[in-house]
């Protein structure tokens, strides 16, 4: 197995385990980006660099949101260095108290067996 499928699928496993922490603790270069298709509340920017910055997206999204399922499909491998996964999940924001379906497509690029880049794109409203 190539070491692109072995991130990839640890990614998987860890995802469809909830042990998601863990992916960004062995799986994620210390200076990595996370790319989502609009700014984060609270900021100006779509992309985050370092870990510091993306376990702190993590934080914000346990603490907004309540997810009742959860899933991942692929990996999708893309030439050497990207692969994609889809998300799907059942989510209800907890300030608003809405209740929303979403699916997204995330691109992730590895580089010596790290993850260097996730790239989240999902639709609009």
């Amino acid at each position: 197995m190539s070491a692109l499928m072995d991130v990839a699928n640890k990614l998987v496993e860890h995802c469809k385990n909830g042990t998601e922490r863990e992916a960004l603790k062995t799986l994620y270069a210390e200076d990595a980006v996370s790319a989502e298709a609009m700014p984060m509340p609270g900021t100006d920017s779509s992309e985050i660099q370092g870990m510091q910055g993306i376990n702190g997206k993590h934080d914000w999204w346990e603490a907004s949101f309540d997810v009742h399922s959860f899933s991942v499909d692929g990996p999708f491998p893309h030439g050497e260095d990207r692969f994609a996964l889809i998300f799907e999940m059942d989510t209800t924001e907890k300030s608003s108290g809405q209740r929303t379906q979403g699916r997204e497509v995330a691109i992730y690029t590895v580089a010596d067996g790290k993850i260097t880049r996730e790239e989240f794109f999902y639709g609009g409203g």
